[in-house]
This record gives C-alpha cells, sequence and structure tokens, in this order.
C-alpha cells in the first residue's frame, strides 16, 4: 500500500510543488518571512554589489529540503533586477551540457543549479575556471592533435543549492563568495507562511487551525503548504467554509500524521532502531532495509527532522535513539531505572 503520507511531509519538490510554487512564492526579500540572518546579509551584499554595479559573488545555499532556497535564489534574482536560468546537477551529464549553458548565460545573471552535490567531478573541474576567471575551456578533438580553446564568459552570479554540503568537493565549495546554512523554521514563522498562503489561496481559516498545522509542518515551510492545501480538500470535499482546528486534526489523523508531525515512515524509523536492535547504534543501510525504503530518502527527509526533535542521534557507529524518541513511541527503554520490560 502506498504511503501517502510520506509525499506529504517529503520535503523535497514534487510536480504539485513545481505546479504550485510560483503562486506561493515571495518574490523580495521583504516578502520573504523567517531565515532573518540570511536576508539581513543577503540585502547588505545585493545593496553593495548594486552600488558597485557588479554582479553579486556566488552563492551557496545549504540545508534540509523544502526550506527555501530556491525561492532564495529567485529572490536573488528579482533584487539585483536580472534574469535567472535554472537547472539541476543530475541533468547536467557531461561537460559539454554545461558548456552550452554556460555559453548562454547573459551579463550579469544568475545561474541557478539545484541538486550541485549530484554534478559529476568532470563536470565540475570545467565549472571552476567559469566561477573564478569567468573564463570556459573547451577541448576540441582527441589525442595527440587536440587543442584547447578559451572562450570568455560574461560575469554571472552562481548560485547553488544542496541538501548535502558535504558532499562537495572543497575546490567547489571555496569558489563560493557566501554560504548560507538553512534552518528548520519555528512555529510562528510558519504560521506567518501559512496565513499568507491562505490569503492567496482565498482560504477562510482559523488562528488556532493556523498554530496546528505550523506545529506539525516538521519545520518546513513547503510541508506547511502542503499541509494547508490537503487540509484544504477535507474541508471542500466535506463542505466545510472554514478551516478549524477540528478539521486540522481529523483530516492530519486520515493522513497518519501525529501531534509533532511524523509519518508512518517516521515511526517505522524509530520503532526499527528501538525494537529490532535495541536503540543502536544501526547503519543508515540497516535501517532502510528493514523498513523498505531507500536510504537517500531516510537521510535527507525522515533523519533531520528527528534529529530536530532529539528522537535521535548519528554516531560514528550509526543512529541512537533518545529518551524522548522512547518517550514519543511509549516504549520503555529496557534497562531503565524505574524498571524493565518483562
Amino acid at each position: 500500500m502506498k504511503d501517502n503520507s510520506k509525499e506529504i511531509l517529503d520535503g523535497r519538490k514534487s510536480i504539485e510543488d513545481i505546479d504550485n510554487e510560483n503562486s506561493l512564492r515571495p518574490q523580495l526579500l521583504s516578502e520573504y518571512i523567517g531565515q532573518d540572518k540570511i536576508k539581513e546579509n543577503l540585502n547588505i551584499f545585493i545593496t553593495a554589489s548594486k552600488q558597485r554595479s557588479e554582479p553579486l559573488e556566488h552563492v551557496l545555499f545549504y540545508g534540509p529540503p523544502g526550506l527555501g532556497k530556491t525561492t532564495l535564489s529567485y529572490i536573488v534574482a528579482n533584487e539585483m533586477k536580472v534574469s535567472i536560468r535554472c537547472t539541476s546537477g543530475p541533468l547536467i551529464e557531461r561537460a559539454g551540457d554545461l558548456a552550452a549553458i554556460l555559453t548562454n548565460v547573459e551579463p550579469g545573471s544568475v545561474l541557478f543549479i539545484d541538486e550541485i552535490h549530484r554534478l559529476p567531478r568532470i563536470v565540475e573541474e570545467v565549472l571552476y575556471s567559469a566561477m573564478e576567471d569567468y573564463k570556459l575551456d573547451i577541448i576540441i578533438g582527441k589525442g595527440p592533435s587536440a587543442k584547447t580553446i578559451r572562450i570568455n564568459l560574461p560575469k554571472f552570479t552562481l548560485i547553488g543549492a544542496t541538501t548535502r554540503a558535504g558532499q562537495l568537493t572543497s575546490a567547489l565549495r571555496d569558489r563560493f563568495g557566501m554560504t548560507f546554512r538553512m534552518d528548520f523554521y519555528p512555529p510562528k514563522d510558519l504560521a506567518q507562511i501559512i496565513k499568507r498562503s491562505a490569503r492567496i489561496l482565498k482560504a477562510d481559516i482559523k488562528e488556532d487551525a493556523i498554530l496546528e498545522i505550523a506545529r506539525r509542518s516538521r519545520g518546513t515551510p513547503r510541508v506547511a503548504n502542503r499541509l494547508l492545501k490537503r487540509v484544504r480538500d477535507f474541508g471542500q470535499v466535506q463542505n466545510v467554509k472554514i478551516i478549524t482546528k477540528v478539521l486540522v486534526d481529523s483530516s492530519l489523523a486520515s493522513l497518519d500524521i501525529d501531534d509533532k508531525g511524523l509519518d508512518s515512515l517516521d515511526r517505522r524509523v524509530m520503532t526499527v532502531i528501538i525494537k529490532h536492535y535495541s536503540g543502536g547504534p544501526v547503519g543508515i543501510e540497516s535501517i532502510a532495509v528493514a523498513v523498505g525504503e531507500e536510504a537517500d530518502t531516510i537521510e535527507d527527509v525522515c533523519e533531520p527532522f528527528l534529529i530536530q526533535l532529539g528522537f535521535i542521534i548519528r554516531t560514528p557507529q550509526g543512529r541512537k535513539a533518545t529518551d524522548e524518541g522512547y518517550k514519543h513511541l511509549n516504549i520503555e527503554r529496557k534497562g531503565d531505572s524505574q524498571g524493565r520490560l518483562i
């Protein structure tokens, strides 16, 4: 049976997100909610670049999926009043693919590469001189007769986004003039995002319903917007005109999302660590096999939020469940000073 709740709580982009994000996406830094320190620094760097009539230095955004890396990239282009071209690491398979993109960038424009950690190494090496010197070296021919042609590129801003900064080589990472880590959002910021999205979607929603969705959104704006739209669907079918906390509770219960924002896969991961491996430590591959899910999904979607909640920790030996994790699943830890399970 398909686990629909995981699709809803997955911070990675879905087809629906791509279709709908433009309508909900803020266009300027002043409209962007949360990540205040990043906004403050970006505003200074953008203003300084505009005053010097120079492109912004290359920027790297990293952090869990769904926190606004793509949105901030569009905002940078809007604030700089330049065009933006978007692509992703998996789509750039050969050096020639990157060359075709770079030779068509406009002066001062933004090139956004999502999942930049997935660029093949040979492509990444071509990117070095493009980022540093705004030059592109192309090899023509093969063998002894091969020769290198150097093409001058217009100055541009590369913005990279990744959920796995640790997988970037130091050579690539060091070529970014600015690096920003995106953090999970507190409920108060998510509540503002939900309120803004509800207004755009023309959804009538009560304040306590907003707060409840915010509380269960895993600290992730993309998840918050997705939950809002799913609750709206339940209300529409049930002919409920106003989204209330009662509707939110019943809708999320139907989606198997608990009071902390965990779904069935999150709880299966926790259960495997606790019951199959006595609380850990256990490797991510073993967990993935036990729950029947890809290791990347657990690492990118489940694990960051479980760590944020303090339900699991990462150790050199593997993942371990914490006392809070046991408590959330209502499982008594064996060897607890208050008693043992029989």
